[in-house]
Parts: structure tokens; sequence; C-alpha cells
């Protein structure tokens, strides 16, 4: 079993995972972001939804939501998430490698690094083709992810967060010449350890932007941040935005 198919991860690390704090996130991201500033009633594919971190804000401002995500528990959270906000929104229990709907579509949307799982590179260009299919021409896909330049500045040194009644202890691996990396957490909760590991690919703008491109993409930009702030040597995050180009 793949890291991404154990549900104990996603279950059992879930106050780190899916946090209060990145929930206000994402609904601040999504009301004030000129990156989210969507046409009214836009059709938007979440890609990876999880818990619907970012699908209930994104409904909540009237767009028309469709999450996707490998694990039907997460996405039974999800729902019950937009039924308390009041909300409507559709799910998919699907693998992001096989998902595509031809032009449904008006924008993907990838968020906080739910890209680059695949042990084999083209299935991660897959998941880009196949939201450059699903979009109709004119649409957009945007990714969110630590990059190799933003995760440079603090993989290595142990991190540890607080959780209720607990810690978790995080300590990060660089692989493969910075083509990958490897993160172990340890949660620690009275006399009871739990342990769980994820390895991921990790990408530089340039590298991300030739995927983009490989994926048929054109008119493709990179941010710092969610708010559109250059990519520079003060960016926190790698969001990369490419366009589905409109028949000449």
């Amino acid at each position: 079993m793949s890291w991404y198919e154990d549900l104990n991860l996603w279950s059992g690390f879930s106050e780190v995972l899916f946090t209060p704090e990145r929930e206000r996130l994402a609904a601040d991201v999504v009301a004030t972001s000129p990156l989210f500033a969507f046409a009214p009633e836009s059709r938007v594919l979440d890609q990876c939804c999880g818990v619907g971190v970012y699908t209930v804000p994104l409904a909540r401002h009237g767009y028309q939501v469709t999450g996707v995500d490998l694990h039907p528990e997460l996405l039974d959270r999800a729902a019950a998430a937009c039924a308390d906000a009041e909300v409507k929104a559709s799910f998919l229990q699907v693998d992001a490698r096989e998902y595509s709907s031809p032009d449904a579509f008006d924008v993907v949307v990838n968020m906080h690094t739910s890209f680059g799982y695949f042990e084999d590179p083209e299935d991660n260009l897959q998941v880009l083709r196949n939201a450059h299919r699903s979009l109709s021409p004119g649409g957009r896909l945007i990714v969110d992810l630590l990059s190799k330049e933003t995760y440079a500045s603090w993989a290595g040194t142990p991190k540890i967060v607080d959780v209720p009644g607990g810690m978790v202890v995080m300590r990060d691996r660089i692989l493969d010449d910075w083509a990958r990396y490897r993160t172990e957490w340890t949660l620690v909760r009275g006399n009871v350890a739990e342990h769980t590991s994820l390895t991921c690919y990790v990408y530089s703008a340039a590298e991300l932007r030739s995927m983009f491109e490989q994926a048929g993409f054109e008119e493709i930009e990179c941010f710092g941040d969610l708010n559109g702030g250059p990519y520079d040597g003060a960016a926190t995050r790698l969001i990369v935005r490419g366009t589905k180009a409109r028949p000449a």
C-alpha cells in the first residue's frame, strides 16, 4: 500500500493536516485573493479535496464545486462540512490519475501540496493532463505547493507541533538529489506514540512550469503566495497557474 492510501495518515494525524487555522486561511484566500476571483457560478474541480478545506469556502462563494478524493471517509467529512456550512457541493471517490471530465469545469484547483504524491513521475504529469482535459477552453488550473526553493529554507530541522493532549514531532529528509523528500511524523500522547511517513516529489518553479507546458497549458504564471505576490526570494509558497487555450 502506498502512503497516500493509508487512511491512518489522514485520520490519525487529522489534527495536524486539517487545522482550524488552515480552514481560516482557505476562507480568507477564497474571499480576498485575486487568484480566486473566478466568474460568478464558475464550475470548479477541487482535486484531492480531502475534508473540504477549500471546497466549503468555494461553494460558499457561489461556485459550482466538485471535490474528488481517494478516501470515502474524507469525502464524508467534506460533505458534512458543507452541510454544516449550509452550502452545496458534489463529491466523487476517485483517483486523481484516473479522473477527467472533458470540458466540464472552468477552474481546477489542487491545493496545499496535494501534488507530486505518485512514485512514477508520469503519474504526476497525468494529474495535470487530466486537469487540462477537464477544463473548458479558457479555463485555468491552479496548483499550490511547497517548492524546492521554499522547502529548502526550513527542511532538515526537526519540528514540534502541539496538538490536543500531545504533540507531533516532524522530521524531513531530502532524497534522490532533491527530486523527492520524506517526512516522518510521530504523534505522542501520554505513553502512546504513533508513526507515519510520506514521500513526495518536490519541484522547482521551472520544473513545474515545464510540466504545465507538457500537459498542454499556456499563459503559465508563477506566484510566491496565495495573494498573487511575485515568486522571488521572499516567496512562501509556489502557486502555478495555467490556462487551457481557446480554439484558434
